[in-house]
């Protein structure tokens, strides 16, 4: 029975009911070492009823071994696992070992566990019950909590139990003390009738409402305790808590054990496979040793395997042991688990054993740190590499370990721990050269650059923009992959010199090769240049991927939209094929542009909705600033003012704190359009002012933002001298219609009235030849509304219509709104009704995106697999979204969307 309760009890028991209806829940129960979360656990277990229980306890021993714990959960639904896509049944048996490693993203695996848990559920709900989370290993906690975000409607309930709340962005419920009644039943059931009432109070304050302290405390007193003529189990001086009073009790019940009984406790403390056989094979014990143990009631045997009572046993059989005795038991079991299945066990029993410095220890680390890479579990693999590092016996051999180490965190998205690692490496003079004994290690070095590479990364994601080019531009001799990032990090910094420092490094790295780097050079130089290598490099498969991205997003910088939206396609699929979900949220970003520059607001924004959640998850935070900035102006253009300003403002704050110029740039340009859509000039200038902090620097840099600076001082009455100079030197390098588009207009708006009219002409007709959009809309209405004030009304209203039907179809609100009011300027009466309102706008994002995907003829799983869903829950929203669209199927879903 459980004390004090009901009210959690409660709680729980909702979540299983809702699952018995299909809907799924997720939830993190935290407080300290025995305050009953394994027994609210234990009781929803029980009353689990038609409900499938997979349910797992973390180990201590096993936190950096990858995708132990998500293993032991799963094992039971295992042979669902053919049901599963491809890539995801993939990406679970190369986590679980069962096939070679395949290089996918780690977060395809916790697309993976949603999609089993999916199929595991069938008709009945699922319960998934992880205990002593704070345990579990990163690999496995990053793949159980990525699924329990994206629980919607498969009838899954996932609990995940750990002492303290750690950020995993899920509902939490912290268990608190027990009140006086539930401490005074509880003491009455477990201490009995014959403790005087002085020591049961004294026993009750110890406790301090822990129903583990005040079942144990009890059982801990001697004789003379129990009688009252010696006080109770005193705390421990240095952490008087009740978790520390328990282990110190249990602590003190294992010294009653014989001495052959408390070795092979000890040995089974340091033990993480549970398995008997192991503890009994590495002590040479028979299992008759381990009864006074099992009568005592700190173990329980089931023939097979060993388990501890409770956590805090286990902690007091190990840590109650000296150190001498510690280390023969790690001895013992690295030579007893033998064989390729326990490698990785066998490298951290030998670490756990090291006294000192030791290369042949440090190498198999090496090689679990490689094993856990290929598995994509990236923090285990860093604590490998940093184990490895600490028995290093040669300096440079550390040097090049603890970059390993900080360099997997990296790719684990574990920046604070990257910042440690390079801290304490900092602290101990691990990247000197010369404490390394290496007068020449800066010169060519592949470690230095890695390290390079890691402090830009660290930089990039959550320093300053500027100082990842800094630290990018000290590897001497550096090769394509820096100089790549360096081209990246300096376009994100948007400082001129900065850009120039890298084309220079890259001029003088590759003189006479026409490739991806020397073009960028080239177009960042005001050189001439020409769309071929970037398109190339952009599809062939082997270059880089960063340098395959970096020419895609220079065709969207030179205005080849189209071009750039394929290619974004193209490595997107790329990404996804090979579960490359970190770089996912980069293409997707690119995508997002390229459709914004087409007009396509709405594809813009679901895009660009999906990389930001892929970059949250993912911890890219620098990549979140860029898409947030996307979404800010996707919201603009529809009118969503108070969004936009959300998403701008959250993106300047970052960026502003990152050196990050170039997306906050981004962000204002975002509250101008806003501004710009409402007819109010005078603001959007001020916001394109401090956007286009260089005027003198590259035209491609300012580009994106340089026709609303011009549109903005015109409709203001202000001057902005040189701004159509600079689109029209950008427009002559790219070459493209949409630039000649842009550099048209500009001029147009500056001119006097003998030239605009043929200047706007021009921007009309380059303008429709790059594919029309919302641009050519504006560009119609800044040419309508010249001709009304010229009084040329029939004329300007033959504009004006065909750009008011764009911004509707487009979904533009405030634009749209701009034209009519242009329209009716004319004389023209119009209905006021907005045309922006389609059978799409009655649904969820979420669903608008799942319908969109359904009408093009994807099945629920590849929907799933692409919006990271449970193909139960894509299920849920088309079920849904029937009623609200009119439609009975998804045949009729093409149809539906294609009368918007």
């Amino acid at each position: 029975m459980l004390y004090g309760r009901a009210a959690e009890s409660g709680q729980l028991r909702s979540l299983l009911l809702r699952a018995a209806e299909g809907a799924s829940g997720a939830l993190v129960l935290h407080g300290e070492a025995g305050i009953g979360k394994t027994a609210l656990l234990d009781q929803l277990a029980a009353e689990a009823g038609a409900a499938r229980v997979l349910r797992m306890t973390g180990i201590e021993a096993e936190t950096e071994l990858p995708f132990a714990a998500l293993h032991q959960l799963l094992r039971p639904a295992l042979d669902r696992l053919d049901q599963l896509p491809g890539p995801q049944a993939d990406a679970l048996r190369t986590a679980f070992g069962l096939a070679a490693p395949t290089g996918q993203d780690r977060f395809l695996t916790g697309l993976a566990v949603l999609t089993l848990l999916s199929e595991y559920a069938g008709e009945d709900p699922v319960l998934c019950l992880v205990d002593d989370a704070q345990w579990v290993d990163q690999a496995s906690l990053d793949a159980l909590t990525f699924a329990a975000r994206r629980l919607d409607a498969e009838g899954v309930v996932m609990l995940l139990a750990m002492r303290e709340p750690r950020p995993l962005g899920l509902p939490e419920l912290r268990l608190e003390a027990l009140d006086r009644e539930a401490v005074t039943a509880l003491l009455a059931e477990h201490a009995g009738a014959d403790l005087p009432p002085p020591v049961r109070e004294r026993v009750a304050a110890q406790a301090c409402g822990n129903p583990l302290a005040l079942i144990e405390l009890p059982r801990a007193l001697s004789e003379d305790q129990r009688s009252g003529l010696l006080g109770p189990l005193p705390a421990t001086p240095e952490d008087p808590t009740p978790s520390t009073r328990v282990q110190a009790a249990f602590g003190a019940r294992i010294e009653l054990l014989p001495e052959e009984t408390r070795s092979v406790l000890l040995v089974a403390a340091a033990d993480d496979t549970g398995e008997l056989a192991v503890v009994l094979g590495a002590t040479h014990a028979s299992v008759a040793v381990l009864e006074p143990a099992e009568t005592a009631g700190l173990i329980r045997l089931d023939g097979t395997s060993l388990v501890f009572r409770h956590p805090l046993v286990r902690a007091a059989a190990y840590r109650s042991a000296t150190l001498a005795r510690r280390i023969s038991a790690h001895r013992a079991l690295a030579d007893t688990l033998t064989g390729a299945a326990h490698a990785d066990r066998r490298a951290w029993h030998r670490a756990a054993a090291a006294t000192g410095p030791d290369e042949a220890v440090a190498r198999e680390l090496d090689r679990a740190a490689e094993r856990a890479s290929g598995r994509q579990g990236m923090a285990s693999a860093s604590a490998a590499h940093e184990r490895a590092a600490r028995l290093s016996p040669d300096p440079r051999d550390r040097r090049r370990r603890l970059t390993a180490a900080a360099q997997a965190a990296a790719d684990a998205g574990q920046f604070p721990r990257v910042d440690a690692l390079l801290r304490r490496g900092d602290a101990s003079g691990a990247w000197d050269a010369d404490a390394c004994g290496d007068a020449d290690a800066g010169r060519d070095d592949p470690a230095a650059a890695e390290l390079a590479r890691v402090r830009a990364a660290l930089e990039l994601n959550a320093g300053s923009a500027v100082r990842a080019v800094e630290v990018l531009l000290t590897v001497d001799g550096a090769g394509p992959a820096i100089l790549t990032e360096a081209f990246h990090a300096a376009q994100s910094a948007g400082e001129p010199d900065l850009i120039e420092r890298v084309r220079a490094r890259v001029r003088a790295a590759s003189p006479a090769a026409p490739g991806t780097l020397t073009a960028l050079a080239d177009l960042y130089g005001g050189e001439s240049v020409t769309a071929g290598p970037f398109d190339r490099a952009a599809r062939d498969d082997g270059v880089l991927f960063s340098e395959r991205f970096l020419a895609a997003h220079a065709a969207h910088a030179l205005a080849d939209h189209e071009a750039a939206r394929e290619l974004a396609d193209l490595l997107l699929a790329h990404c996804r094929s090979h579960g490359l979900l970190g770089w996912q949220a980069t293409c997707l970003h690119l995508l997002a542009e390229a459709h914004l520059a087409l007009g396509a607001l709405e594809p813009a924004a679901r895009t660009a909705a999906e990389g930001l959640r892929i970059a949250r998850y993912a911890g890219l935070d620098h990549r979140a600033c860029y898409l947030r900035t996307t979404l800010a102006a996707c919201a603009a253009l529809e009118g969503d003012e108070a969004r936009c300003r959300e998403l701008a403002d959250a993106a300047l704050a970052h960026a502003d704190g990152h050196d990050l110029g170039t997306a906050a740039a981004h962000a204002h340009r975002a509250l101008a359009l806003a501004h710009l859509g409402a007819g109010d000039a005078a603001p959007a200038l001020v916001h394109l002012d401090r956007a286009d902090r260089h005027p003198a620097g590259p035209p491609v840099l300012a580009a994106f933002l340089l026709p609303d600076l011009a549109e903005a001082a015109a409709r203001s009455g202000a001057t902005r001298t040189g701004t159509a100079e600079r689109v029209e030197r950008w427009a002559e390098r790219s070459g493209r219609p949409a630039a000649l588009a842009m550099a048209a207009r500009c001029h147009a708006l500056a001119a006097e009235d003998s030239a605009a009219e043929d200047l706007f002409t021009a921007a009309v007709a380059h303008g429709e030849r790059a594919g029309g959009g919302l641009e050519l809309a504006r560009t119609r209405l800044l040419y309508g509304e010249w001709l009304r004030r010229r009084r040329r009304r029939s004329d300007a209203r033959r504009t004006l219509r065909e750009a008011l039907e764009s911004f509707e179809k487009a979904g533009a609100r405030p634009w749209a709104e701009r034209a009519r009011a242009e329209l009716r300027g004319t004389g023209e009466v119009i209905d006021s009704t907005s045309a922006t309102g389609t059978p799409l706008g009655r649904l969820t994002p979420q669903e608008r995106e799942v319908v969109r995907l359904a009408a093009a003829g994807h099945s629920n799983r590849e929907i799933a697999a692409q919006l990271f869903l449970s193909p139960r829950t894509v299920g849920h929203h088309l079920y849904r979204a029937f009623p609200k669209l009119g439609v009975a199927s998804r045949d009729q879903l093409t149809e539906v969307l294609d009368s918007r």
